[in-house]
């Protein structure tokens, strides 16, 4: 029997994206034909394919990349490579991933011989904050929402996506439980002398690191910790805040096991693979009440929602008196039975065959 196939496309491939795509694939790949274009970009990890079922056809794009979106000619050679891509493959769906991709992909594609699907990973018009920018990719979104079903990784992205689509649905992020656990189990903790509070990003408008050090000020006697680093970290200015730089996932592991606490203050986010992964280490939870992490993380019950910086030091400094362990517990739980590849397994192959049972397209192979 021949296998549906299936096409991604992905400029965005690093960060969480390229975790989440290259995950996607592997899951989906005894199930059907999985075609995979993709751009490199400076984020992309050197040895991408290893986390790669070989099994995957790999397609590197050339024009579809950083030049996007900056230049006609850049664009028109973008669209001509996305096309003869879709004339090679003839796939059944057609997957697009981010924001550039999502915005050349639902132009040039007009699902008559397959279905599009758009999955934005976080509306970039949301994340990024407002601003002429802002509005330019919001108002691309309310051009081009009807042109494929838009696919989100949670309730609240959901809500977001159902303002530009009257085709909508999502299925939740999750982590591999698997690897998760066999990458934690060989790494030993850092142990800190203070109650300490960190956080794991690029520093950066999406990630408010201005709050993060306001929320540092606020609590002097802890220990506020940056991993990663960026254009904004200048602003992390507290005395007790110590910015990392980048670190190699496994020390970043180690400090996050030793740590008592995980600050997520972002101006919004899909789901973040962060903060499932501290979940499942039993972290103490902060988010912000925005798009993505209000899907997670319920008040008082798996963590801590919070609007102000002095939310977040009033949280912090009564966990540091009574530490909740009926919190990092049941959001441990949720990972298990919802926010893992497993389940996500799952929920994407139903979707994926309701879709190419409803395509008509011969099959020429």
């Amino acid at each position: 029997m021949i296998k549906k196939r299936i096409m991604m496309v992905c400029e965005a491939f690093g960060g969480g994206v390229f975790t989440y795509v290259s995950q996607l694939c592997n899951d989906l790949i005894d199930d059907f034909d999985v075609y995979l274009a993709y751009s490199l970009r400076p984020q992309t990890p050197k040895n991408y394919k290893d986390f790669i079922d070989s099994r995957v056809n790999l397609i590197e794009m050339k024009h579809v990349g950083v030049k996007a979106l900056t230049s006609l000619k850049n664009d028109i050679a973008a669209i001509k490579e996305l096309h003869q891509i879709e004339k090679n493959i003839k796939p059944h769906v057609i997957h697009l991933h981010s924001s550039v991709a999502g915005g050349l992909g639902r132009l040039i594609y007009n699902g008559k011989n397959n279905t599009v699907v758009y999955t934005p990973h976080g509306y970039a018009h949301i994340l990024m904050g407002p601003g002429k920018k802002s509005l330019l990719y919001k108002t691309v979104e309310k051009i081009l929402g009807n042109r494929a079903i838009t696919l989100t990784c949670c309730e609240s992205e959901d809500e977001e996506a159902k303002k530009f689509s009257k085709r909508t649905v999502y299925v939740e992020t999750g982590v591999n439980l698997e690897d998760l656990s066999a990458s934690l189990d060989d790494i030993e903790s850092v142990r800190n002398e203070k109650f300490t509070v960190f956080t794991l990003g690029r520093a950066c408008v999406q990630k408010q690191p201005q709050l993060f050090n306001r929320i540092a000020e606020l609590v002097p006697e802890a220990h506020f910790i940056w991993i990663g680093s960026g254009e904004l970290e200048n602003e992390l200015t507290a005395p007790n805040l110590e910015v990392t730089g980048w670190k190699p996932r496994k020390e970043a592991l180690a400090m996050a096991k030793g740590a008592d606490a995980f600050v997520l203050c972002s101006l919004g986010e899909a789901i973040a693979m962060s903060l499932i992964e501290n979940m499942y280490i039993k972290k103490l939870i902060f988010v912000s009440n925005t798009m993505g992490n209000k899907s997670v993380i319920r008040d008082g019950v798996n963590g801590y929602i919070c609007e102000r910086a002095e939310d977040y030091a009033k949280k912090i400094k009564a966990a540091m008196k009574r530490f909740p362990e009926e919190l990092p517990e049941r959001a441990y739980q949720d990972v298990l039975e919802v926010y893992n590849t497993e389940a996500m397994k799952k929920k994407y192959v139903e979707f994926y065959r309701s879709l190419t049972k409803e395509t008509r397209i011969r099959d020429t192979k």
